[in-house]
This record gives C-alpha cells, sequence and structure tokens, in this order.
C-alpha cells in the first residue's frame, strides 16, 4: 500500500471519526430510576391566552376555588374514579380527576431493568387535558377538575380481538352546560380517539381558541439516559413541513410556536413515541417547548410539552377529535399510519435514509422471518452484503497485490529520483500506467461500504425490534455496546470507559488484515494503528454494528487467502501500450508538470 493509498484510509478514517463522535453516545452513568423534576409554572394573565401558558398551568394538587372563578369552582373537589382497560398491547388508566390518560402501561416492552414500559408520568397524574379561559378571566387547566363518569371506582374492562370501548367522562358547569372527553378504546392499536364535546358553553369560554396540552412529554425507558437524551425531540408537522426543536442544554428552554393548519405534533425518545392528529384541517396551530435536566448519577432528561391550538366559534354544539398515538417507533407500524409520522425516526440524512429504509429494513425483517435469532440475521446479512461486493473487492484485492509485487521498482524509483520529487512522481504513475494498477483501488470497497456502515448505524440504533434483542452469551442486546472489562478510568474525548468484546474482535480482524496487505516498511505503522483508532471509535457502539463488521472482516480475510493463493505465483505483466496510453492514470502522468506549475 503505498502513500496514495494510505491517504485515502487516512481520510476514510477521519470522515469517520468526526461521523461516528458525533453520534456516539456517551458512556451509560450507574443504573437508577430517572425520575422527573417539578416544572416552574408560569402565571397566567388577564389579556389572553398565550401558547406559553397552553403548556405551563398551574400544577397544584387541587386548584384553589379562586383561581378557577365561578364557573369552574364547584369542580375543585370530587371523587376520584379510575377506570382501567386492558388490551393486547396496553394497559391504560382513565381518571375522573382532570380527565386525563393516567397510565399507559406496553404488554409487549420493557424498561432496561425489566418494569413494562409506561409511557406516561405516573407521577404527575397523567397526561392530556384541555387548556382556556374562562368568561371572568380565569386560566382553566381541565386537569384540575373533577369530571363524572358512569363506571364504577377501579372497574377493569379487557379488550378483545375486534372490541371496542366508549367511555364519556363529563365535566358539568351548571344550566345545561358541559364539556364531554369521550374516549374510544379499540384492541390491536396503539391509538387512542378522543372526542372534546362543548355543548351550550359559548358563555363560558372566552376568546376563539382552547388548547388540548400534554404537558409531561415521555418517560424515559433505557438505562442510558444521556443516550436517550440524544435522540429525544419533538415535532409540529405544518404545511407538508417539519419543524424540530432539541433541547439540548441545561441552561435554555427551547420553544416553537406555530401558526396555521397543522397536522400533527409528537414528541420521542429512543424507542418510543406520542402523537396527537387531529382530523385533517381542524387545527389552526401548535406550540411545542422543550427542557433538560440534570438527573442522579450524573444523567440528564429532556421533557417535551406539547400543545394543538384548535378554533372554538362559540356555536351551542362543538366538537372536535384527537387521535392519541402512543407506542413503539416501529417503522412498519409508523409507516402504516399513512400521517408521515415515519419522518421522526432516526434513518439518517436523505442517501442514507433511502438505503436504511428501502434496502436494510425490509432485508432484516425478510430475513427474520426464517432466522429468530437477531445476532444470526446480522451475520447472514454480512454474508450477502460480502457476495454483493465480492466482484469489486477481488477487483480490488488483486490490484493490491499487484500494489505488493510493484513495491521493489517503487523503491529503486525514489532511490533513484529522491532529489527530485517531481520526477519521482511522474515515474511512479508511469509505472502505475505500465502495469495497469490503481492505486487507489483498495480504497473503492471501503468507500462503498460507508452508506451501508452508516445507514447500518442508523438501523442498530434506532431499530425498535434489535432492542434488548440477545445474540450469544455476554451479548444481551445488539442495540447497545457489549462490554468485558471495566476500565478504572474513562478515555478523554471518546468517553470509553470499558471494552467491548465485539468491537476488539472487529479490530484484530482489522490488524489481520492489514498485515495481509502492508508490505511497504514506510507503512507499516498502519498495521496497528488503524486497527487502534477503529476501537476508539466502535467500542461505544451498538454491538450488532460491530457484529456485522467483525464478520464482513472475517470473509474477507478468507477472501483475500484466497486470492493470494490463486494468484501469488501470478508474475508482473505490462498491459498493451495502447491501454497504457489511454485511462485516468495515463492522464494523470501526462498533466503532472502542468499540475506542478499550477
Amino acid at each position: 500500500m503505498d502513500r496514495q493509498a494510505t491517504i485515502g484510509f487516512v481520510l476514510i478514517a477521519v470522515v469517520l471519526m468526526v461521523w461516528m463522535w458525533a453520534n456516539t453516545p456517551p458512556p451509560p452513568p450507574h443504573s437508577g430510576t430517572l425520575p422527573d423534576t417539578a416544572q416552574v409554572p408560569q402565571p397566567a394573565t388577564d389579556q389572553g391566552l398565550t401558547a406559553q401558558q397552553a403548556t405551563q398551568p398551574p400544577r397544584t394538587e387541587e386548584a384553589p376555588q379562586e383561581q378557577l372563578g365561578r364557573f369552574f369552582s364547584s369542580r375543585a373537589t370530587g371523587a376520584e374514579k379510575i377506570l382501567v382497560v386492558k388490551t393486547d398491547l396496553y394497559t391504560a388508566e382513565i381518571s375522573t380527576r382532570g380527565g386525563l390518560v393516567r397510565k399507559w402501561e406496553l404488554t409487549k416492552y420493557k424498561t432496561w431493568n425489566q418494569y413494562p414500559v409506561q409511557l406516561v408520568d405516573y407521577d404527575k397524574g397523567g397526561d392530556f387535558s384541555l387548556l382556556f379561559l374562562s368568561k371572568d378571566g380565569k386560566q382553566i387547566n381541565t386537569r384540575n377538575l373533577f369530571f363524572e363518569a358512569q363506571f364504577s371506582a377501579w372497574k377493569t374492562v379487557t379488550l378483545q380481538e375486534a372490541d371496542t370501548l366508549s367511555v364519556d367522562l363529563v365535566l358539568p358547569i351548571g344550566d345545561g352546560k358541559k364539556i364531554v372527553k369521550r374516549f374510544v378504546f379499540r384492541n390491536g392499536t396503539y391509538e387512542l380517539e378522543i372526542e372534546h364535546l362543548f355543548q351550550n358553553v359559548a358563555d363560558v369560554i372566552s376568546g376563539f381558541e382552547y388548547q388540548i396540552i400534554w404537558e409531561h412529554g415521555l418517560p424515559y425507558a433505557e438505562r442510558n439516559s444521556i443516550d436517550e437524551s440524544h435522540s429525544a425531540h419533538a415535532y409540529v408537522m405544518s404545511g407538508g413541513e417539519l419543524a424540530e426543536i432539541d433541547a439540548a442544554s441545561e441552561s435554555e428552554t427551547v420553544k416553537k410556536d406555530i401558526t396555521g393548519v397543522t397536522d400533527w405534533v409528537a414528541a420521542r425518545n429512543k424507542y418510543f413515541a406520542l402523537a396527537m392528529f387531529p382530523d385533517r384541517g381542524t387545527s389552526q396551530g401548535a406550540y411545542i417547548e422543550g427542557r433538560r435536566e440534570p438527573q442522579p448519577d450524573k444523567g440528564e432528561k429532556e421533557s417535551y410539552s406539547l400543545a394543538l391550538k384548535m378554533p372554538f366559534k362559540g356555536a351551542s354544539n362543538e366538537a372536535s377529535r384527537i387521535t392519541l398515538f402512543l407506542g413503539p417507533l416501529d417503522f412498519s407500524l409508523i409507516k402504516s399510519m399513512d400521517r408521515e409520522l415515519d419522518r421522526i425516526m432516526s434513518l439518517g440524512p436523505v442517501v442514507i435514509r433511502q438505503i436504511t429504509e428501502y434496502a436494510l429494513i425490509p432485508l432484516f425483517n425478510f430475513l427474520h422471518l426464517f432466522i429468530s435469532n437477531w445476532g444470526v440475521v446480522i451475520i447472514v446479512f454480512s454474508m450477502i452484503i460480502k457476495i454483493v461486493l465480492h466482484p469489486l473487492t477481488r477487483t480490488s484485492m488483486k490490484s493490491m497485490k499487484r500494489m505488493q509485487q510493484l513495491q521493489p521498482m517503487m523503491t529503486e524509483l525514489r532511490e533513484k529520483h529522491k532529489d527530485n520529487p517531481e520526477q519521482m512522481n511522474k515515474s511512479i504513475m508511469n509505472l502505475y500506467k505500465e502495469y495497469g494498477v490503481n492505486p487507489a483501488g483498495g480504497c473503492l470497497p471501503i468507500l462503498l461500504q460507508m452508506p451501508i456502515l452508516f445507514a447500518l448505524y442508523n438501523v442498530f440504533s434506532s431499530t425498535i425490534q434489535l432492542r434488548q434483542s440477545p445474540f450469544v452469551w455476554w451479548i444481551q442486546d445488539l442495540s447497545i455496546p457489549d462490554s468485558i472489562v471495566q476500565l478504572p478510568f474513562t478515555v478523554p474525548l471518546f468517553g470509553m470507559n470499558q471494552i467491548s468484546g465485539v468491537a476488539l474482535a472487529m479490530c484484530i480482524t482489522m490488524f489481520i488484515q492489514q498485515k495481509q496487505t502492508v508490505t511497504d516498511p514506510r507503512q507499516k505503522a498502519m498495521v496497528w494503528l488503524m486497527p487502534i483508532m477503529m476501537m476508539l471509535i466502535f467500542n461505544s457502539l451498538p454491538s450488532g454494528l460491530n457484529l456485522y463488521y467483525f464478520v464482513f472482516n472475517l470473509l474477507s480475510i478468507g477472501q483475500q487467502f484466497w486470492i493470494n493463493k490463486q494468484h501469488g505465483d501470478e508474475p508482473l505483466r505490462k498491459v498493451d501500450p495502447k491501454k497504457a496510453q489511454s485511462g485516468i492514470l495515463a492522464r494523470l502522468a501526462k498533466n503532472m508538470p502542468d499540475i506542478k506549475k499550477r
């Protein structure tokens, strides 16, 4: 491998280092629960309802009656009743206190410490309420009011097959005035339909707007809260454009206020999402806000508040319907909703996303139909990629073999023209042309693999099918780094405080590859430098990605051994002079003096 090929490898390594460093999560903090912290309320004003107030209502245990005014003070106290609804996919609770979704526990998914994944902030009493101004100038958040319902306390309803359950929570205001929240549960889906009915409240609600709000975001479910915060964002889809916020700093609160027809608002953590879909064309805006707060054991948590702005026309009977989604970021599921919610999934930039969406995910799912172990799926996938790239890598390896055979002649030319670098470079280029060797041929397969590598990183980091999927022995989760040794220190910049067994095996195979191909004494440092560099980069990446690269390297070693055995005794031949006069190498050698002059 000569200087040009070495430069190519170094450039590829630099690109990998920058990209991986930007996307690699820090090492996980010590295990422990991630309690949310209290949020500071914003005071109400008499001038009108602002978007910021929509996500920052008073959060007292019981709203003082003077804050509720003459219309709602009678609803400040009451008896709380809980309805439990069980479906194939989740267990939910709704409460007459606030008319809130109090609990949403997924049946098929566990947290890192093996509790059911909870997508509602249970400690804060639940979420999903209405916010508006009353005619007497009070900011009303229905989470502080007691509704009425016909079900008995702690009644449990289990839905099966195609069962549907409709439940009304009624907020009476007096004199035939009331607000009704109608929940419609359907078995076999993560969606919940909620209809808000306003009956004879034109002289109760002030202004031309009310807001449907989700205040406390999503609880975390993974061990590494910093890694999960890296994936946590909030979104608004409006007018075909996706707006996004990321609470990346503890020093500031990020927010975005959208005016105009809104398709949906959503928030996500690493593997789960909540989204609110109004009926098409009914929402007139949205507001999202995010905060990052410190957690125990040097952890961090991002919490996002969402609000949909809905028009209020003051008619005797008005209604709006919202579909609430609380579920996994399963690409097939999200895509089937046909609401463009898949745009919130971390599948990479446009080119990488196309590879991920139309090649990798379908191929992985197809292989999983026949292979239950995702680790074995990755191994088979590596073999498929190797077979596809075989013609290219075979040509590349033969080119590198010829480069090795050229080394004595190149050394002679360097010695002969050591005082004339321009003539030395021209002579070496002529040598390449004469024997038909492309000095960059060995880099091409690596360059072609890079989009696949980046796409695989997105798949292994964000595809929920790989979450908590074991392979063998110590590898119990292919979506996170594996660990065989805990270091007593942390490597600066890379945050490395443990040794990944699969990453180490991958780097050993890379070392063997380098030994097979590097024969130039001046390049011997590359034999150990590249594996060390890749170990620092890949050590904190998902074990599934390292498994892919390890298997791919093993196959490449076998392929190189076979090529060396088949073509090792072939003499180095010059190419046809006519062919040598054409091609990029010939043009490059011919124009070398002009390039130097410029």
